[in-house]
């Protein structure tokens, strides 16, 4: 098994590995591009953004400056707006519904690293995929951890970090974050 077959799997894996090294220059040359295309002239941006994550072409309206791990690996519904300085690093999957809103400041981690000093020493990391439903809305700056999902119609208030997964149809705060009002669907 390729240590991107273990990554992607949710296993521990060498980030050092050449193909993964790789695939994380070419993501970079491609944020770098993005990040530096004029605001006037929004087809360069969706058409670099679509290089990058699967994402229908016109679909999507990001923002830049926007970074990636892979890029590859992130899949982002029609509708969804992505603000300035979204961080997505996707050592798995990380899906984004449709209609989502991500304001300034957004991370969403899937990567995450062994807790044990001495296993952390080996270098090698691991990840958790990431899911965020349809209709979310995530305030500035709030941080996704790794294996969080998101349920459709939620809202996560700004600042919150989001380290257990969340219903649907209700609006979540706090560090951590927590539930403090169900909605109606």
């Amino acid at each position: 098994m390729t240590e991107k077959e273990k990554m992607l799997r949710g296993e521990m894996y060498d980030a050092t590995d050449a193909q993964l090294v790789k695939e994380q220059t070419h993501a970079a040359l491609l944020c770098r591009k993005l990040n530096t295309v004029s605001p006037d002239e929004p087809q360069e941006i969706d058409e670099t953004f679509c290089k990058l994550v699967h994402a229908e072409k016109g679909s999507v309206t990001v923002r830049p400056p926007f970074y990636v791990d892979y890029g590859s690996n992130i899949t982002i519904g029609k509708g969804t707006y992505i603000n300035f300085g979204c961080m997505i690093l996707d050592v798995c999957k990380v899906e984004i519904g449709e209609n989502v809103l991500i304001a300034p400041g957004v991370q969403i981690i899937a990567a995450t690293h062994p807790t044990d000093p001495e296993e952390r020493l080996t270098g090698k990391e691991y990840g958790k995929p990431v899911k965020i439903g349809n209709n979310v809305w995530l305030g500035a700056g709030v941080i996704v951890c790794p294996g969080v999902t998101i349920g459709n119609n939620t809202t996560i208030g700004a600042g919150s970090v989001v380290n257990k997964d969340i219903p649907e149809n209700c609006i979540a705060v706090g560090n951590p974050c927590k539930v403090i009002r169900k909605l109606t669907p």
